[in-house]
């Protein structure tokens, strides 16, 4: 595929294209085979600064926007990596950034900017009300100079590689508030302090490589210092960190599907059958070329939402439609590649099988794209809630 010459962030690129080149294909489907965290692979994206993007340069981070990041997070599935192990540290950081004490900032951001400390994790999704997040029953109960949380969260991620985690929970009743996104608060939890000390994880096996938890709470204590902003202004807060969450992901998902159209292009092209390449047949070029079209799309929509959410302007629709825009071509293009190279798409050794997987991930995290649609029809066109 050609690339665009004109593109600003050619250098950013370059950069990220040789780190990735030292972690080839061999590499992501080893780490995949054995189940195992990529640790080579993210201390090196740390080592060299990427993960610190959009830290502020005064907390000792690079003081990039969130183009920036999505670019590099875009680059590492378009390399054929999964920065799913790793991204939570882009966004998780941001609810600290924009709604944290100047105290707070400075104590950690300049660890997490070094890697000393990992933010990795974000527990907000519970077992009983998945994204119904205002109907969580979590709760923090103040207690002297502490909270005291109790209750349980599911699908809570990359928690056995972090040191800090941003918890959501209840500190006011849902039956004594005047709207439900109120009396959510948000604390930064110390894994080290809490794990078997009031916190238990339990890992959850799936269809990916993607490390994923179970947190039982029971009496767990916070610290009051460790609270984010304003008692009861969480959900708020979390809102304004989700926007990030979604666009970089659709950046992500962007890279997979670069990454897919590359390699069916090049396999149309090479693979020869009744004394042609596969690739002169209409059947095979359309879908490409369709699933090369939804992802340029997909781009515009990225960055529109990066520019927003850099002015710290509104960028819900935006995040929350480029997101589906890119999984939604990724999905596709998984589906072209696949098809692309019939039976060989299959195999481990061609790599199809392991992307398609990590990619199909975002159909349904970390937000379904059926409630993307519900929440454009709702607050863009006006339409009545559907749920």
């Amino acid at each position: 595929m050609k690339h665009d010459a004109n593109d600003p962030y050619r250098e950013l690129r370059d950069s990220l294209r040789d780190l990735c080149a030292e972690f080839p294909d061999e590499y992501w489907r080893k780490i995949d085979h054995a189940r195992v965290y990529p640790e080579a692979f993210v201390d090196a994206l740390t080592k060299a600064g990427w993960m610190a993007a959009l830290i502020p340069e005064e907390y000792g981070g690079s003081g990039l926007g969130l183009a920036e990041a999505s670019v590099i997070m875009e680059e590492i599935n378009r390399n054929g990596g999964n920065s799913g192990f790793c991204h939570g540290q882009m966004y998780n950081m941001n609810t600290l950034l924009r709604n944290g004490s100047e105290e707070q900032k400075r104590k950690y951001l300049p660890k997490i900017a070094s890697g000393e400390l990992r933010l990795q994790s974000m527990a907000v999704t519970e077992p009983t009300t998945g994204t119904d997040t205002t109907k969580l029953k979590t709760n923090a109960v103040k207690k002297g100079d502490r909270y005291v949380v109790n209750g349980q969260k599911v699908w809570i991620s990359r928690v056995q590689h972090s040191d800090m985690m941003i918890l959501l929970a209840r500190t006011t009743p849902l039956a004594e508030v005047k709207k439900k996104s109120e009396g959510l608060s948000c604390f930064l939890v110390d894994l080290h302090d809490a794990i078997g000390k009031g916190l238990d994880v339990r890992p959850i096996p799936n269809m990916v490589n993607h490390e994923t938890n179970e947190l039982f709470f029971d009496n767990l204590e916070i610290p009051e210092e460790n609270l984010i902003g304003e008692e009861g202004k969480g959900f708020k807060y979390i809102l304004d960190g989700l926007n990030a969450e979604r666009t970089l992901i659709a950046a992500e998902c962007i890279g997979d599907g670069y990454w897919f159209v590359d390699r069916a292009t090049r396999y149309a092209n090479d693979r020869v059958v009744f004394d042609r390449p596969i690739g002169q047949n209409q059947g095979i070029q359309f879908p490409i070329a369709e699933s090369y079209i939804d992802l340029r799309a997909a781009d515009l929509m990225r960055y529109r939402a990066c520019e927003l959410f850099d002015a710290h302007q509104n960028c819900g629709a935006e995040a929350n439609m480029a997101k589906h825009l890119a999984a939604t071509a990724s999905w596709k293009a998984a589906n072209a590649c696949l098809q692309t190279h019939g039976g060989f798409g299959f195999a481990c050794e061609y790599d199809i099988e392991r992307k398609f997987r990590e990619t199909r991930l975002y159909q349904v995290a970390p937000i379904s794209t059926n409630l993307i649609l519900s929440y454009v029809a709702e607050h863009i066109l006006g339409l009545p809630r559907s749920f």
